[in-house]
């Protein structure tokens, strides 16, 4: 366990951040009159999302690898902290649906119906607490496992450079 406390410090920093961009989404009115709204503004939680991840492999190179990590290292950091946001998330999920935004799915189930969308049958099947359980932790594994390859790369540290032989 002492080996992925940073990645476990890091998944429950990232669940945190997940639900106070919720707060935020609501606070904008992004789940209820601006509804029309949310699909578009919605994405721009990869930026917080994918910093977490940066500043989550950046604390793993400098205090267990000394500063010097490896891109696999990068990778198998970034995964471990993927698997345990991908457990969290269905929890988190319940957490925005229940007391976050309650009223959440019975709105964008009639935006989606009047918008000519979806259909009645077909927005109730998509918007509940199920479903988005569901999308959450696949989600969350597909793009964990996408920001990690990435995140890895950019901060895996430089080849030694190779000294000339005398």
């Amino acid at each position: 366990m002492k080996n992925i406390k940073i990645e476990l410090k890091w998944a429950f920093i990232f669940i945190l951040t997940m639900l106070l961009w919720m707060l935020f989404e609501k606070s904008m009115g992004w789940h209820d009159e601006k509804i029309a709204d949310h699909a578009t503004y919605t994405n721009f939680f990869a930026i917080p999302a994918i910093l977490v991840y940066v500043f989550a492999l950046l604390d793993k190179k400098r205090n267990t690898y000394f500063g010097r990590m490896s891109y696999k290292q990068g990778v198998v950091t970034g995964l471990i902290m993927t698997l345990i946001i991908a457990l969290l998330s269905p929890i988190a999920q319940y957490v925005i649906s229940t007391y976050i935004t309650p009223e959440y799915f019975s709105n964008v189930i009639e935006h989606a119906v009047t918008s000519g969308k979806m259909t009645l049958a077909d927005a109730e099947a998509y918007f509940n607490l199920k479903s988005y359980m569901v999308q959450s932790l696949i989600g969350a594994i597909v793009m964990g496992l996408i920001t990690t390859l990435v995140v890895a790369l950019f901060l895996k540290s430089k080849s030694e450079p190779s000294v000339p032989k005398a």
